[in-house]
């Protein structure tokens, strides 16, 4: 389960330092592009910016490490079209035709229209689809159809009906709709359901499925496309030989390879039962993989690999093709270990009610990685922490593993500014507060949030899975709950007693401070004047924002204040909005223990859903000074691998990408597996003259 944040960022992240490898000094050691002097960013363009990340320590690693992490950023990369067509079932066809034009127009690119087609272009690639990244709707091109037109027939290029057409009209305006009046299924663009599916269809399907034992339900639905036909629902399965299948057979070549050089025997065991997934598409051992997977917890070496989160799916059952592969941080991780340690504690003294407490929290692990690569899902906009696997079930009997992406965070870091926070801060305390605490509060918040918040907690015995008891409100609730947890703890004494800040009070204030400017104001700067919040974890921080601001009133806990006709929001009772922090906490964990679907709908719709208008725009008028874009994603390190005269890798360096189009059209030209090829048409033989 993702945490994204959009307040101040996280701590950097420290070198990496490994133990004496035996092949490390058979192998000459690798090139590494890392400097002080490194430049973080890329591009910028629409409201996108494009930055790089570094991969320190790569040097340390051994040649047999280097592999594993080679062949399993390959893998990943082997998947990336899955995701494009789950995204949209035109993304494929419109990406190639694109692509085509952007390589074969020989005409004039001084152009305003041929510089509105190359951002467009760049904001596909960006969103891997059609469909905006984040607020979900449909990109707007800066080109008319005629332009379109004109490069179609200048490239030879065919881009023909519903395909081309979906580019420039109303239809499929929305890849994820969560408004219930429109059809969650029919509103929604995303390519998980055929054509005719609505969300009763789905809902009556999945109520038919039963597992085998009610104690560890599969995750029915999670690796398939629901279609009808002949009027009949059937799944579609993502597996060798089915859907997808040959990107899948790519991905399982290179996981073969990584089976083959993986630093342990319960490595090498998980990586087979993944391999068994994707051969057979069967879920229970998918479950059995995941198992696998949280027990394989020595080595340096991880990675995240699969069909994943079900943000995009509005009824919460597909997941999105998502790969991370990463590479321990080990003094950050040992540094953090101690929040780990001590969950259990954080779980005995909760606000939640006892009933809904877990008598033994088992299994979580939480470290500091070094992102090497990421395809699909998780790219190029990433994640910052992740926390897996999603199964109840297995996190309760089995534990989880959390991870924060530390050199994704620093290069976050190195490419930001505080501009944004001494406008929309109330005073000077406030901002010196966050200058002074915010990296560490956002720190130890996605600490608390992945290992403890996710770990917390436990359904009442009979009630089914939230995503089929809370429905499309399900990921909201999770990730508002885990957030939750993190604010609760940030202003405990137990923090300063385990070492993990010199001052909790301050530590809680700066944490609570930017978490309701964010909340209630500047994340506001990532959707339209006029719309609705619709991604899950904007929605989750305006209702724990919203419910605590207004709960609070009668105390004055939060008060609204204007100051040269601008909004700011001014926290006056730091323990006493650490209490309403607990209430909701409670409240939360009672909902998702107990399946309260009314009790979601009506806590999600009432403050996490609509906007004040007069706010948004006076905070979008604020914001429009500030040139930076809202949104950041990244290029990933290019692995070279050097073979020897009989093909064997002798050693892989690190290089960084040109730009991010080239790495676009390097992707395009090596891991289009499922491409829908745009069709070139022959041209014309020339008029002998």
């Amino acid at each position: 389960m993702k945490k994204i944040f959009s307040v101040a960022l996280l701590a950097s992240a420290m070198a990496f330092t490994a133990c004496d490898k035996k092949e490390s000094q058979e192998a000459e050691k690798p090139e590494v592009e890392t400097s002080e002097d490194f430049n973080f960013k890329v591009d910028e363009f629409a409201d996108l910016k494009i930055l790089r990340y570094q991969i320190p320590g790569w040097e340390n690693l051994s040649l047999k490490e280097q592999k594993l992490v080679y062949y399993l950023t390959q893998a990943g990369l082997a998947g990336r079209d899955i995701m494009w067509d789950q995204n949209y079932k035109h993304n494929l066809v419109i990406r190639e035709a694109l692509q085509n034009i952007y390589t074969a127009y020989q005409g004039d690119k001084s152009t305003e229209d041929w510089k509105a087609f190359e951002t467009y272009l760049k904001r596909v690639w960006f969103s891997n689809g059609i469909h905006h990244h984040y607020s979900n709707d449909k990109l707007k091109p800066g080109f008319s159809q005629e332009y379109l037109k004109a490069l179609l027939s200048e490239t030879n290029t065919e881009l023909k009906g519903e395909a081309f057409d979906v580019i420039f009209n109303d239809k499929d305006m929305k890849k994820v709709n969560l408004d219930e009046s429109k059809g969650l299924v029919e509103g929604s663009a995303v390519n998980f359901y055929g054509e005719g599916v609505t969300a009763k269809d789905v809902e009556k399907f999945y109520a038919n499925k039963k597992s085998a034992d009610p104690k560890k339900p599969l995750a029915f639905g999670l690796n398939s496309k629901l279609v009808k036909e002949n009027g009949q629902l059937k799944e579609k399965v993502y597996k060798s030989g089915g859907l997808y299948g040959d990107a899948i057979d790519q991905i399982i070549v290179w996981l073969e390879k990584a089976k083959g050089v993986a630093e342990n025997p319960k490595q090498a065991e998980a990586i087979g039962l993944l391999i068994e997934y994707y051969r057979t598409g069967d879920l229970k051992t998918w479950d059995d993989y995941n198992v696998a997977w949280v027990k394989a917890t020595e080595g340096n070496i991880d990675y995240i690999n699969g069909f994943i989160e079900v943000y995009n799916d509005p009824m919460g059952y597909r997941g999105s093709y998502e790969n991370i592969v990463q590479i321990k941080d080990f003094d950050m991780s040992k540094k953090m270990s101690v929040v780990e340690k001590n969950v259990q504690w954080f779980e005995d003294n909760s606000p939640i009610m006892d009933a809904h407490k877990k008598d033994s929290v088992v299994g979580v692990t939480y470290k500091t990685v070094i992102v090497a690569g990421e395809a699909g899902d998780a790219s190029p906009s990433t994640p910052i922490g992740v926390n897996l696997p999603n199964s109840s079930w297995i996190r309760k009997m089995h534990g989880s593993k959390s991870v924060s992406l530390g050199n994704i965070i620093n290069a976050y870091e190195n490419a930001g500014g505080s501009d944004k926070l001494k406008e929309f801060a109330h005073d000077e305390e406030e901002i010196s507060l966050s200058e002074k605490y915010g990296k560490e509060a956002d720190k130890l918040h996605t600490a608390l949030h992945e290992v403890v918040g996710h770990a917390s907690g436990q359904l009442n015995e009979g009630v089914g899975e939230t995503k089929e008891t809370l429905k499309s409100y399900a990921s909201t609730l999770e990730e508002g709950r885990a957030d939750l947890v993190g604010l609760y703890y940030l202003m405990d004494p137990k923090l300063e007693e385990l070492g993990l800040t010199d001052d909790h009070r301050k530590l809680g204030m700066a944490a609570y401070n930017d978490y309701i400017r964010n909340g209630l104001l500047t994340q506001l700067v990532r959707i339209n004047q006029g719309d609705d919040i619709e991604e899950a974890h904007m929605r989750n921080r305006q209702w724990v924002s919203a419910w605590v601001f207004e709960k609070g009133k009668k105390d004055g806990v939060i008060e609204k204040v204007q100051k040269d006709g601008k909004t700011y929001y001014d926290i006056m009772d730091y323990d006493k909005l650490r209490e309403l922090f607990g209430q909701l906490l409670k409240e939360t964990q009672r909902i998702k223990s107990e399946g309260d679907y009314e009790a979601a709908k009506n806590l999600v719709e009432n403050y996490g859903v609509k906007v004040d208008q007069e706010i948004h725009k006076e905070v979008l008028d604020r914001n429009s000074k500030f040139k930076s874009a809202p949104y950041s994603g990244f290029v990933n390190p290019v692995l070279v691998p050097e073979m020897d005269e009989n093909g064997e890798i002798i050693a892989i360096k690190v290089t960084q990408p040109e730009s991010f189009k080239a790495q676009m059209m390097e992707y395009a030209k090596n891991y289009s597996f499922l491409a829908k090829k745009a069709e070139v048409k022959e041209a014309e033989p020339a008029e002998v003259q």
